[in-house]
């Protein structure tokens, strides 16, 4: 149920309308919990009907006016609920692990050059990752919201540094493999 609780933290930092929503997504929660455009719009309406976000008037009623939605009471009690309860943390699941493993018994064609193709885009997402950082937080940034938020850019950057150097050392590994005989 995380994606509602996400549109709830998005839209406490600033009322937004669902295209706005999902611009912010591309640019910030979607590093860590990713939406399309339908699942916003599908959440939004499930969030107005039970009470929990209202769609903010408008000066003038217009045809095709985007609607922008705050959080109601009912909906900050939601996530407040939400984010204080107790949740056991999931399991790994990676294709490019169950990749490998499948590799060790059928053989490991085509699998080096996705670890490269893999390594290149994990450091691509580091680098932005760490521009992130430099451009929205620097030193004496720390106010409490500022805090908590620049953890979750740590996560992801320490997330991407493990997958540079799990990758790289894979890398290594392939080199160190005996050429695989093509006839088996």
């Amino acid at each position: 149920m995380s994606l509602p609780h996400a549109i709830l933290t998005a839209l406490l930092e600033k009322p937004s309308s669902g295209l706005e929503l999902t611009r912010r997504f591309d640019r910030s929660i979607g590093y860590f919990w990713s939406a399309t455009h339908q699942q916003i719009y599908r959440e939004l309406g499930k969030l107005e009907a039970e009470g929990h976000i209202r769609a903010l008037p408008t000066q003038q009623p217009a045809r095709g006016q985007k609607k922008r939605y705050e959080v109601l009471p009912a909906g900050r009690a939601e996530l407040a609920r939400w984010t204080a309860a107790s949740q056991d943390p999931k399991p790994l699941r990676d294709t490019m692990l169950l990749r490998l493993r499948a590799a060790a018994v059928v053989g490991t064609e085509g699998i080096e050059a996705d670890l490269r193709r893999h390594l290149d885009l994990h450091q691509r997402q580091l680098v932005e990752y760490e521009e992130i950082q430099e451009r929205d937080f620097p030193p004496g940034k720390d106010a409490p919201q500022d805090r908590l938020q620049h953890l979750v850019l740590r996560a992801g950057i320490d997330l991407e540094t493990f997958w540079t150097r799990w990758l790289t050392h894979a890398l290594d590994e392939f080199q160190r493999l005996p050429a695989e005989d093509p006839a088996s």
